[in-house]
């Protein structure tokens, strides 16, 4: 529990050091002989840079694998059971790993570069090995958030709409909430007088009166919740994330042309100005500040995007019904979005802040031709998942007009009702 809370704290310093990277130079420029920041200097932002770096591969590398191994691990046979036997086993495998893993990476780089220099490269573990691993690391990071975050994007409109009150239009709570005090009378009578024995019955019957609970405490609070919050709150928000989502889209688009024109703007064009020097945003501070709420934006939305995946659905945790494996594979995966939450950051053109430390590192930024497709595939997929979220109802209607609604053409889940059957039972189509 501890390296696991570790890790999370390593992946949120990951997440905040861009933005603190780019709101002191904005600081050092708008007080550049300021005697009480003279602290805040590009020595400072370039070490924490590396230990970031540092931190992120030592916690994925070596304090994960660790804890995982140490939760499965029972000791060696003929050895005293305790701590110490379950330690020695977790580094015996930690060390067994290390060799496959260093195995692995030699035979493909003799297969795929069988040159001399190459193979010598690999014996200096700490500039050549670790870095390169971590490279690799941080582009499937990169292609994770090219999946999760345009998903996420299109699915913070539903995520909000759940935790804000929504406007009642045309609606009478009060006769919904007579209804649904009426549903939860009747599934308490049924499940009164359902037999102990009959087990399934009365799970199935527990269920449905659980969600019709959840269903009147919306209510409830619907009902409860003041004028201003349903008329003003909700739509403001709506529009907020409508706003900044567009503007994501606009910027990577722009940043499509920079790429096409401009050799600067790819992640390895230029060295930069450094800390202090000059402004990373065209409009200055109030860019900066810009830049860095979209930054939290992506990064709330690539999590949600996450959870959301069908692969990964079964992976949120749940409070008091979450392993320990399962939470230290959430941290792995919080962990590798984090580190690539800057890469993925300047790579799409969202600041102009060079990667310092290992993160700039990256044999793979160079390469035009993935930087330009990523880019596209950023653009494509965002405005395709938003084009499906807002048209979904309209297809919908029109999928009922032309009679093909009974096919389930949809993904939604409202399409999918529960009707009873000829013997009494629930079934689910």
């Amino acid at each position: 529990l501890f390296l696991s809370t570790f890790t999370l704290a390593v992946s949120a310093g990951a997440v905040l050091l861009l933005p603190f990277s780019i709101i002191s130079n904005e600081i050092l420029l708008s007080f550049p002989q300021n005697y009480y920041i003279q602290w805040l200097n590009g020595s400072l932002i370039h070490g924490l840079w590396n230990l970031a770096s540092l931190f992120s591969n030592l916690c994925l590398f070596v304090l994960m694998p660790f804890a995982f191994f140490f939760l499965e691990s029972e000791g060696f046979a003929g050895l005293k059971k305790g701590i110490r036997a379950r330690i020695l086993e977790t580094l015996v495998m930690l060390i067994l790993l290390a060799l496959l893993i260093l195995g692995i990476v030699w035979v493909a780089s003799a297969l795929i570069d069988n040159d001399a220099a190459s193979m010598e490269s690999l014996y200096d573990l700490w500039e050549f090995y670790l870095p390169y691993l971590y490279s690799c690391i941080s582009l499937m990071g990169c292609l994770l958030l090219l999946l999760c975050t345009p998903v996420g994007l299109s699915r913070m409109f539903t995520v909000m709409g759940q935790l804000l009150v929504k406007p009642t239009i045309l609606e009478d709570l009060d006769e919904q909430m007579y209804i649904i005090t009426l549903e939860e009378e009747a599934i308490q009578r049924k499940l009164n007088g359902v037999s102990s024995t009959v087990e399934y019955q009365t799970v199935e019957l527990e269920r449905e009166l659980e969600k019709v609970k959840s269903k009147k405490t919306n209510l409830e609070r619907r009902k409860k919740a003041s004028a201003w919050e349903r008329n003003l709150v909700y739509p403001a928000v709506m529009i907020l994330l409508l706003i900044w989502t567009s503007f994501s889209v606009l910027l990577v688009a722009l940043n499509i042309l920079y790429l096409l024109v401009d050799e600067t703007a790819m992640p390895k064009g230029s060295g930069g100005p450094g800390i202090g020097n000059a402004s990373l945003s065209t409009f200055g501070f109030v860019g900066a500040a810009l830049e860095i709420i979209l930054i939290f934006y992506l990064m709330v939305s690539s999590v949600v995007g996450f959870y959301s995946l069908r692969f990964f659905e079964n992976f949120t945790p749940r409070k008091d019904d979450t392993t320990m494996t399962k939470i230290i594979g959430n941290c792995v995966s919080i962990l590798v979005l984090s580190s690539a939450l800057p890469v993925m950051s300047r790579t799409l053109g969202i600041t102009r802040f060079d990667l310092l430390g290992d993160f700039g590192r990256f044999n793979w930024l160079g390469n035009f031709y993935i930087v330009l497709s990523y880019n596209l595939l950023f653009a494509i997929m965002t405005t395709l998942c938003l084009v499906r979220k807002f048209t979904s109802a309209v297809r919908e209607e029109l999928l009922k007009a032309l009679g093909l609604d009974k096919l389930h053409l949809s993904n939604n889940p409202r399409d999918s009702e529960t009707k009873p059957s000829a013997n009494g039972h629930q079934k689910t189509l």
